[in-house]
């Protein structure tokens, strides 16, 4: 496996244009959810950033949860398969769950998940929420309810998107 540099990367999303998205995407759920108790589930490790800057626009009393499944593996695109690592969660029932991910590409991980919740839980309401959505790479019937950017097939890294574990830390979008 070759390393990127970081100077290859070319900028697809600078860190104000994120946080700007994520802010509007903030006000759009406080009006959606207004008083009423939500559940964040982080998916690992990915999303960490988005939802963590998400959660600092919304007003209504939250939970955050967290989870890991993985699809990459350390290639440049999704296996298909989903390896659930850690998928722990407390009692949904009842509860508005709002699932927090970093982008949703072949859309096996997402549908994965929103089956796994059905499948164990009767929640108020089940939503998704992706930073980014590749709906150009998609393999299964699924969509995000609120995403920021919709984006090409370009491997992208940074604001938590990894390539190998590296470049999660960059304040913003980039591709090789």
């Amino acid at each position: 496996m070759q390393m990127i540099k970081e100077s290859d990367l070319k900028v697809l999303f600078e860190a104000d244009r994120i946080q700007d998205a994520i802010e509007k995407l903030g006000s759009e759920l406080n009006e959606i959810y207004a008083d009423e108790e939500l559940y964040l589930i982080c998916v690992l490790k990915g999303s960490v950033m988005f939802m963590v800057d998400l959660s600092k626009h919304l007003k209504m009393p939250l939970k955050m949860e967290f989870i890991r499944l993985s699809s990459y593996g350390s290639g440049f695109s999704s296996t298909g398969k989903v390896n659930a690592v850690d998928i722990s969660l407390p009692d949904l029932n009842g509860k508005n769950v709002l699932i927090i991910e970093d982008i949703i590409d072949t859309g096996h991980t997402a549908k994965f998940l929103v089956d796994f919740i059905n499948l164990n839980f009767k929640a108020k309401s089940l939503k998704f929420c992706s930073l980014l959505d590749k709906k150009i790479k998609r393999e299964v019937e699924i969509d995000a309810d609120y995403y920021c950017f919709e984006v090409d097939d370009k491997f992208l890294v940074g604001y938590g998107l990894d390539y190998d574990g590296y470049y999660r830390n960059l304040p913003y979008i980039g591709y090789v």
